[in-house]
């Protein structure tokens, strides 16, 4: 495992808002350097999801129709969700509802690698906060797929990271919203 302390996240960047009436979708782009069917197994294998996501997944997310638990990680109280997987056209496209907000994943092989577009709906009020997450994942997952892995780095343990708080008023700026005031210091 390379050395955490080492890991310093890039600047906020390949994110933008969609909004349809009060539903708030967080859009974000990344090229990872990793072909979409290495990226695809990443997205849906439970093991593999448990490297980088911030959820675990009690079974495959690859398949139409399969309804899976997703365990948030890290959440404060024991967070739970049923979801049935509503789209997965390998290693292109893969829907779910995780926890009541829909998730839309889009792999498409781009020099040499995958570029990665998710889009995520999400609060308003914590649009900045979760592209802060993400952009942190995105970049674990990287590492994970290329043999030099950081370790999981997501929740509570992600928000009392330095380069979080940063991306967190990064992403705010970048995408107009307003950040937050919760800090996870003030959190058990």
């Amino acid at each position: 495992m390379t050395d955490r302390a080492q890991y310093t996240p890039g600047p906020a960047s390949g994110a933008r808002i969609q909004k349809d009436g009060e539903k708030w979708t967080l859009i974000i782009v990344r090229e990872l350097r990793h072909p979409p069917e290495k990226v695809w197994q990443a997205l849906t294998d439970p093991a593999h999801l448990r490297q980088w996501a911030p959820f675990d997944a009690d079974g495959s997310l690859g398949t139409v129709g399969a309804t899976v638990m997703l365990t948030t990680v890290g959440a404060p109280t024991l967070h739970v969700t049923e979801t049935k997987v509503t789209r997965a056209d390998a290693p292109k496209v893969l829907e779910y509802n995780w926890g009541g907000f829909d998730m839309r994943w889009e792999l498409e092989a781009f020099g040499g690698g995958t570029r990665l577009t998710l889009w995520h709906n999400i609060d308003r009020r914590y649009i900045s906060m979760g592209a802060a997450g993400w952009h942190i994942c995105f970049d674990v997952l990287d590492h994970s797929l290329s043999g030099t892995p950081i370790g999981r780095t997501v929740g509570p343990e992600a928000m009392k990271f330095d380069g979080w708080q940063r991306l967190n008023a990064e992403y705010a700026k970048l995408l107009g919203v307003e950040t937050p005031s919760w800090t996870p210091n003030t959190q058990k």
